[in-house]
């Protein structure tokens, strides 16, 4: 009985080194094919910033065109009773936002007050690592990432864009009593923008839902393509991100942006078990 195994075994092992490894990673890019092309779009921006920054115009495919098409598709997707039902989860959209306004933000402070005592982190990267733990998620990223790891979208959806508005008067709150400092937000800047770019195209997408089902057929029909469209429309965003950030340039070393990285990797890997225990 166990023959077949052995030759399948002997089969796999006679194959060329560069052919496993290339099985590999085919299997492996599968995986984990969105990390990867974030990286690459990091270091492509490091390569070049001016082409994200300026050339390509983010101002008005990435702020606009990118958000827009990411949300109508998900305005396409979800189901009113969905997003009704989403609205109405009060207990967890409560806890949600506390989680990430206060569990997330407090621990951060500590953390950094923590490094900077012993000398590990500098003050200035220790007060970002708690201004970054007091602002409301992004609304993009949080639907693409639920929607690429099969979660609730509808409540992403909901709890994101409202995160995105207590923010507004939270945030601000939040930075004073951490670290005493105080600042101005534009309250008819942000809700002008949160609503076109996120509800209206959201608004755009339910009424295709219901009155176009020509749209929504052909939506379905090629469902896994439109999928890989948003994750690429917010690797875009994150390119245009980082190359306006290398072409402005930094105060910082490498050395402490490799430390950063390894900070918030670690932060992240215990938010995600405590938010799953």
């Amino acid at each position: 009985t166990e023959e077949p195994d052995e030759d399948v075994d002997e089969a796999a092992a006679a194959k060329p080194w560069y052919r496993r490894l290339w099985k590999w990673w085919c299997r492996f890019y599968a995986t984990n094919s969105f990390l990867i092309l974030v990286l690459c779009a990091i270091l492509l921006a490091l390569a070049y910033p001016p082409l994200g920054a300026i050339y390509l115009a983010p101002q008005i495919t990435a702020t606009w065109i990118a958000v827009v098409f990411i949300f109508v598709l998900a305005g396409l997707g979800l189901k009113t009773e969905e997003l009704s039902k989403a609205f109405s989860n009060i207990k967890f959209n409560f806890v949600v936002q506390a989680f990430n306004f206060g569990v997330v933000s407090s621990i951060v402070f500590g953390f950094s007050r923590l490094l900077i005592s012993v000398g590990a982190l500098d003050k200035a990267l220790g007060d970002g690592m708690v201004i970054g733990a007091s602002v409301p998620m992004t609304i993009n990223m949080v639907l693409v990432l639920t929607k690429s790891s099969g979660g609730d979208e509808a409540a992403a959806v909901f709890n994101a864009a409202f995160g995105n508005l207590v923010g507004v008067f939270l945030t601000p709150v939040l930075i004073l009593g951490y670290l005493g400092v105080s600042g101005d937000v534009d309250l008819g800047s942000v809700f002008y923008k949160l609503g076109l770019r996120v509800v209206l195209p959201i608004f755009v997408g339910q009424l295709l839902q219901k009155f176009s089902k020509t749209v929504v057929n052909f939506v379905k029909k090629y469902k896994k393509y439109f999928k890989k469209c948003q994750e690429y429309c917010l690797i875009f965003i994150i390119y245009t991100v980082f190359c306006k950030t290398f072409l402005e340039g930094s105060e910082a070393n490498a050395a402490d942006i490799f430390l950063m990285i390894a900070l918030q990797f670690l932060l992240l890997c215990f938010f995600m078990v405590v938010a799953w225990y």
